[in-house]
């Protein structure tokens, strides 16, 4: 007997979407929708929006409570079930191994990947005074910050991008750091005070990017989104999150990765793991032919590895 629910035929011309229920997370959804629809004339297209774990838990840094997973399993649950036929995710909240029976085989064009410096009173990061009280709930940005800034207070920060943004206007942070993406997909970029470059601020994996994930046994449906795949961008993450497995990197540990396809072909990319003060950030970039982006990702993880970070990894794994 099948796992699965028998393969709907393509006729059928209904594809449900499984989407966490914020804002951003719903205009993802949105914008698949409506990509899918004007590659399938034929195809209707429903949003299933499933409340995870992620969401649920506001008040405790992600790290403490089991990553980025958080926000992707009730979704892969309810594609088991047969109650979805893909889900659309923020590539930065994707763990690095899905479920066998699972995929990820498209990645729609990438939104500038950069961290945000968002601010109503300095204009840059630079700027701030010291004891300054700077939100942000990602490791791998306090990390940074903290080793270019150590006179700023770091403070944690979660919830969606309204509550974020809410939280700064009512004076509990002097500046927030956002990832530009989702500041530009709402509407929100005229909030954005200062593009961080990556040598301030080296970008999460996958960041600004959109993935779709489906069943392995699901050809008709892969064939519906594969329209959306943008490979340029597809070549740079699977660089980034080969990298990240390599690095057996979660939510747990500050790792940046970021790849960017050069002006003749070849992939670069720069790689970052951190210790959670700062004190220690060890670093390394290479590049590869286009083709060996995944080998890229892997011998970049193995030079920061010889580097020291194995020694970080396991400190902060065994807390």
């Amino acid at each position: 007997m099948s796992f699965f629910k028998e393969e709907k035929p393509l006729a059928d011309a209904l594809l449900r979407i499984g989407t966490r229920t914020s804002q951003l997370a719903l205009w993802q959804a949105e914008h698949v929708k409506t990509l899918l629809e004007r590659y399938n004339p034929d195809l209707r297209v429903e949003l299933v929006r499933i409340v995870t774990s992620g969401d649920k838990i506001l008040d405790t840094p992600l790290a403490k409570i089991g990553g980025k997973g958080l926000f992707v399993k009730e979704i892969e649950e309810a594609m088991f079930r047969g109650e979805v036929d893909i889900a659309v995710h923020s590539m930065k909240d994707v763990p690095v191994q899905l479920p066998a029976p699972l995929h990820l085989p498209i990645i729609l064009e990438r939104e500038d990947p950069r961290d945000a410096f968002v601010s109503n009173t300095h204009a840059r990061l630079e700027d701030l005074p010291e004891g300054a009280r700077v939100g942000t709930s990602s490791l791998r940005r306090q990390a940074q910050i903290r080793m270019h800034f150590p006179h700023l207070r770091l403070l944690d920060l979660r919830g969606n991008v309204n509550t974020r943004l809410a939280k700064l206007d009512a004076g509990q942070y002097d500046a927030i750091i956002l990832a530009a993406a989702g500041l530009i997909r709402l509407g929100f970029q005229s909030r954005i005070t200062q593009l961080l470059p990556i040598t301030y601020s080296l970008p999460a994996i996958g960041q600004g990017a959109i993935g779709i994930e489906l069943r392995r046994d699901d050809p008709a449906t892969l064939a519906r989104v594969e329209p959306l795949r943008d490979l340029n961008t597809h070549i740079c993450v699977t660089a980034e999150r080969a990298m990240n497995q390599r690095l057996e990197g979660g939510c747990q540990v500050p790792i940046g990765g970021h790849a960017v396809l050069t002006e003749n072909g070849a992939v670069h990319l720069r790689g970052l793991v951190a210790s959670p003060d700062g004190k220690t950030v060890i670093q390394h970039e290479d590049f590869a032919p286009a083709g060996d982006a995944e080998l890229l990702g892997v011998r970049v993880a193995d030079h920061l590895l010889a580097q020291g970070a194995d020694q970080i990894l396991q400190a902060l794994y065994e807390r």
